[in-house]
C-alpha cells in the first residue's frame, strides 16, 4: 500500500499545482472547455497516464466541465502518487 504523505508534505507539492485545491484528503481540478466533445476528447487523453501509473481519478462530466478528483482510497489519503498524477494531467491540453 502506498505511503500518505505528511500535511507539511502535501502544501509543499501542492505550490507547483497551479488550478488544483487540496481539501478532505484529496486534489481536485475542474476543466472548463468549449464544448461536451471538447471535454469528452480532454476526458479520453486521461487513460493513458492513469493507466501507465496504474492509478484513476474519479472523474465528473457536467456538459463542457470536467472535474477531476485524485485520493489513494486504499491508503485514505493523499499519497505521492496522487501528485504524479496531477502533474500528469495538468501537462495535457
Amino acid at each position: 500500500m502506498a505511503q500518505l504523505l505528511a500535511e507539511a508534505e502535501i502544501k509543499e507539492q501542492a505550490k507547483v499545482l497551479s488550478g488544483w485545491t487540496v481539501g478532505d484528503s484529496k486534489l481536485e481540478i475542474t476543466r472548463t472547455f468549449k464544448d461536451f466533445i471538447q471535454a469528452i476528447e480532454f476526458v479520453n487523453k486521461l487513460v493513458e497516464p492513469a493507466e501507465s501509473a496504474g492509478h484513476h481519478p474519479d472523474i465528473e462530466i457536467s456538459y463542457n466541465k470536467v472535474k477531476i478528483t485524485l485520493t489513494t482510497h486504499d491508503a485514505g489519503g493523499l499519497t505521492q502518487t496522487d501528485f504524479d498524477v496531477a502533474r500528469a494531467i495538468s501537462q495535457i491540453k
